[in-house]
């Protein structure tokens, strides 16, 4: 939001090397001979086969692509974990109870466990010998984790704290061996973490929950009873529990914007499929601009969000490395990393998840009434994907985050916003720039995504300044200054990808992804200005409210742009490609 990013600095997934790839290759390859062929009898939670799924993915070393060399795994950075999450999130219920295993299940103790305990489990989680859940949701503490009532009392003897209480949700629930488990001791105020076996004992277990969606996935309500846990099970440090669901959570925002990715870009494909076999009219629907419209529209909104997540995933390996280079312990630079760019990773989360969203169910739209049929994908794709809106945290909590994280690293120091917002408003008074953009490369993307910076630094600095302490009570306007933030973001990631593209391949060689920037880039213009308008109409008023308004038209302008000859453009290559090619 305040400083010009160099395309020179973004990692694209165009630079995946051949390791990569080929790993990618392998969870597809495990899609198509083990989970799709196999989707209704996933759907049907038949007796172990979910399990079985788990083995056979550790035998292919799909669990352990993350873990360290030293515990039995690849020891491979955050993007390539990124690339795996990508792969495998077309699976529908098997990619969550993957997911689940992988990460919130298997990082607590992997970047907060002692060396003991990462030597007991992480082995045996790198394999699927060990199955793991995560229990922190309970009936009356959802968003709002820390006011969980699960309790944990030292025993007399002082050998083992005595679990009580109630978890819902849990995935993987139903077979987990281990539970990575939140609850107060006595009176703290904080929770803490323990690792619990299965065998401890003292652990009952609702029927499976009959979902919307990701039917396949074991999903139960847990019970504890006098669970006895070891005192060497608890994870870090007493009171230290919310600190690690935080930064676990962290880490499954941003994979789930990357499962979120490798599903819509099935669905493209199928639609895109359907849409040239299904004819009407004499034609393939593929034929017809509305139908074309759809399929531009999704591949350009999958692009979009796909560009950011690897952008953001290499910016957290980078940061990684910088931090062990300066001597931090690698677990903690694992975490410290990842908290660094948590607002991207919230970002993420919600763009990739209303990404999957719009895609399915323009899916569905160009399947027409088998679109509506379970014999046909769309109809278990569409209930799959709603979860993902309310999965680590909702939607709603992740764009108040991500506006609270940006306002407390300002008033910390950690970065400058309230200057740059200042100059903005100061701007405001000058006499405009109307001076002609060069005639270089991106230079006008580059200039409007300046703008639009402005736009946003214009509206945060003076809803900051206007409402001051009672700005965190205004949850509408917070949310009109998310969707700037996240739309620019996407936005900046997306132009910054098609500019390197552009270097490294020739323009003749990314028309395509050129047009999807564009394209992008006209919706994101109408996006902030719409925000904008409606946030500085809820603040500001009088001669106050004209200015900014005036404002907020001078740096939403935009060059007139054919966006229907462009996305005609983008569907003709889908449909001569018959998949999403890019």
């Amino acid at each position: 939001m305040i400083r010009e990013t160099n395309f020179q600095e973004v990692f694209i997934p165009e630079e995946f090397d051949e390791e990569q790839l080929m790993i990618k290759n392998t969870c597809e390859d495990f899609l198509d001979a083990e989970v799709r062929p196999n989707l209704d009898r996933i759907d049907q939670q038949e007796e172990g086969l979910m399990q079985q799924l788990l083995d056979k993915a550790g035998e292919l070393g799909l669990l352990s692509v993350s873990i360290p060399e030293a515990f039995g795994g690849f020891g491979k950075n955050f993007n390539t974990s990124m690339l795996v999450t990508d792969a495998v999130g077309s699976g529908h219920s098997f990619a969550v109870a993957l997911s689940a295993h992988t990460g919130i299940g298997t990082l607590p103790i992997l970047y907060y466990g002692n060396e003991e305990q990462k030597i007991k489990y992480i082995p045996k989680l790198a394999t699927g010998a060990y199955k793991a859940a995560y229990c922190l949701t309970e009936p009356n503490a959802g968003s709002d984790a820390n006011s969980g009532r699960t309790s944990a009392k030292l025993n007399p003897e002082g050998t083992h704290y005595l679990l009580n209480g109630q978890k819902m949700w849990i995935t993987n629930g139903g077979f987990a061996d281990i539970f990575i488990v939140f609850a107060k001791i006595d009176d703290d105020k904080n929770l803490s973490a323990f690792i619990v076996e299965r065998a401890f004992g003292g652990i009952s277990m609702n029927p499976e929950e009959h979902k919307l969606g990701i039917k396949g996935s074991s999903t139960r309500q847990v019970f504890f009873n006098d669970c006895p846990v070891p005192i060497e099970n608890m994870l870090s440090e007493r009171e230290n529990g919310f600190k690690i669901a935080v930064n676990i959570l962290n880490i499954g925002r941003i994979k789930l914007g990357a499962a979120a990715i490798g599903s819509s870009r099935k669905v493209i494909s199928q639609a895109i499929n359907y849409a040239n076999e299904r004819v009407q009219f004499k034609l393939p629907i593929s034929k017809f601009g509305a139908v074309r419209y759809k399929l531009a529209e999704m591949a350009t909104r999958n692009f979009a969000v796909e560009s950011a997540a690897y952008r953001a995933g290499q910016n957290i390996d980078d940061a990684y490395e910088a931090l062990v280079t300066e001597g931090m312990d690698p677990s903690k630079a694992k975490l410290k990393s990842t908290e660094q760019f948590a607002i991207e990773c919230a970002i993420l989360k919600v763009w990739g998840s209303e990404m999957l969203d719009y895609i399915v169910d323009e899916g569905v739209q160009i399947y027409g009434g088998m679109g509506y049929s379970a014999e046909a994908p769309m109809e278990r794709a569409y209930r799959d994907s709603r979860i993902n809106r309310i999965f680590e945290g909702t939607n709603e909590v992740n764009r108040l985050l991500i506006v609270d994280m940006l306002l407390k690293r300002a008033l910390k120091g950690e970065l400058d916003l309230m200057g740059p917002a200042q100059a903005v408003a100061a701007e405001l008074m000058a006499i405009p720039d109307f001076a002609e953009v060069e005639e270089m490369p991106f230079a006008y993307e580059k200039k409007t995504i300046a703008n639009l910076k402005k736009a946003g630094l214009l509206i945060a600095g003076a809803a900051v300044q206007k409402l001051m302490m009672t700005l965190q009570k205004e949850q509408e306007i917070l949310m009109n200054i998310a969707d700037i933030i996240g739309a620019i973001y996407i936005a900046e990631s997306t132009i910054l990808r098609v500019e390197k593209l552009f270097h490294l391949r020739g323009e003749e060689q990314v028309k395509g992804q050129l047009d999807m920037a564009r394209i992008y880039l006209q919706n994101t213009v109408d996006k902030v200005y719409l925000a904008g308008k409606e946030a500085l109409n809820s603040f500001a008023e009088g001669d106050e409210l004209n200015m900014m308004l005036v404002g907020l038209r001078r740096f939403t302008k935009v060059q007139p742009f054919n966006i229907k000859d462009a996305r005609q453009r983008v569907a003709k290559q889908l449909i001569e490609a018959n998949r999403y090619c890019f």
